[in-house]
C-alpha cells in the first residue's frame, strides 16, 4: 500500500484518538493494532480500517476491558463490525445507567449535607448560636425542594465559609436590632421606614439565598405566622416580632405593586 492521502502517520493517528505514540506502539509490539503499511523509511502508516479498530479497541478499553480481552473481541472471526457496534452500545448504555444511579446517590449525599452549611459543631454554635438553621430544613425540602429558588439557595449555601456565615449573620442580627427599635418606636408597620426594613429584608434573601420576588417574600410572611417554628424565631427576638414583619412585608409589596401601576 502506498503512503498516500488515505494514510496516517503514528504522531497523526496519535492526535485522531487523544492517546499517546507510546500507546500505538504497544498496541503495534502486542499485534492488537498494526499498522497495516509502512512508509520507504519503515515509519507507521495506517489506513482507515487501521482506525475502525483503533476505535473499537479504545470504546472497550474506556469500558474497563484489559487487552489481551479486548483482543479476543475484535479477532473473534463470527463477530462483524455491526456486532461490534450493537454490543458496545448496549455496554455504555449499562454504564450510563450505572453513572445515573452514581450521580444520583451523589445528590442524595449533598442534599443530606441539609442546605450545604457544612460546618463543625463548634463552628455551628459559633455562628448560629441557638438557632439551628437544619432545624427547618426538612420541611423546607418539601414545600420547595423541586423549586428553583431552593436549587438556588442549595447552590449558594453549599460555597459559603464560616465567614460568609459570620457574616450573613451579623447582617441580619444587625437588621433585627433596627426592626426592634423601629417598632418600639410605635411606628406602624405600614409606615414608610417598617415598609423600607421589610425590603431590605427581601433583597437580604436574594443576594444570600434565592431570587426572592414579592410574591414569595409574601409567602413567606404567611410562613412567619403560620409556622409554630418559623414564628417562634422571631418572637425570639421580641415578642410581636413576627406579626410586625409579616405586615411590614405585606404592606412594603403592596406598596411595590402600586408604584408599578
Amino acid at each position: 500500500m502506498s503512503t498516500s492521502d488515505t494514510s496516517y502517520s503514528v504522531g497523526q493517528v496519535a492526535g485522531f484518538a487523544g492517546v499517546t505514540v507510546r500507546t500505538l506502539h504497544h498496541y503495534d509490539e502486542i499485534g492488537l493494532l498494526s499498522p497495516s503499511t509502512r512508509s520507504h523509511a519503515g515509519h507507521r502508516r495506517y489506513d482507515d480500517a487501521d482506525l475502525d479498530r483503533l476505535q473499537r479497541i479504545l470504546f472497550y478499553r474506556e469500558l474497563g476491558f484489559p487487552l489481551d480481552e479486548v483482543a479476543v473481541l475484535l479477532d473473534d472471526p463470527k463477530a462483524d463490525p455491526q456486532e461490534h457496534l450493537r454490543r458496545q452500545h448496549a455496554l455504555l448504555t449499562e454504564r450510563i445507567d450505572r453513572l445515573r444511579q452514581m450521580a444520583a446517590a451523589v445528590e442524595h449525599a449533598m442534599e443530606a449535607r441539609k442546605m450545604g452549611i457544612n460546618l463543625t459543631p463548634e463552628e455551628r454554635f459559633e455562628v448560629f448560636g441557638e438557632y439551628d438553621p437544619d432545624q427547618h430544613a426538612e420541611e423546607v425540602r418539601e414545600r420547595w425542594g423541586n423549586t428553583e429558588a431552593y436549587a438556588q439557595s442549595q447552590r449558594r449555601a453549599a460555597s459559603y465559609t464560616k465567614d460568609d456565615w459570620l457574616r450573613i449573620k451579623a447582617e441580619q442580627d444587625d437588621w433585627a436590632a433596627r426592626l426592634t427599635a423601629l417598632r418600639d418606636t410605635g411606628a406602624p408597620a405600614d409606615g414608610e421606614a417598617a415598609m423600607d426594613l421589610a425590603e431590605e429584608h427581601r433583597t437580604f434573601i436574594s443576594r444570600f439565598y434565592y431570587d426572592c420576588g414579592y410574591e414569595i417574600h409574601t409567602g413567606l410572611a404567611c410562613m412567619y405566622l403560620a409556622d409554630e417554628r418559623f414564628r417562634a424565631f422571631y418572637e425570639a427576638i421580641a415578642p410581636g416580632t413576627a406579626q410586625y414583619v409579616h405586615d411590614a412585608i405585606v404592606a412594603n409589596a403592596e406598596r411595590a405593586t402600586r408604584r408599578r401601576g
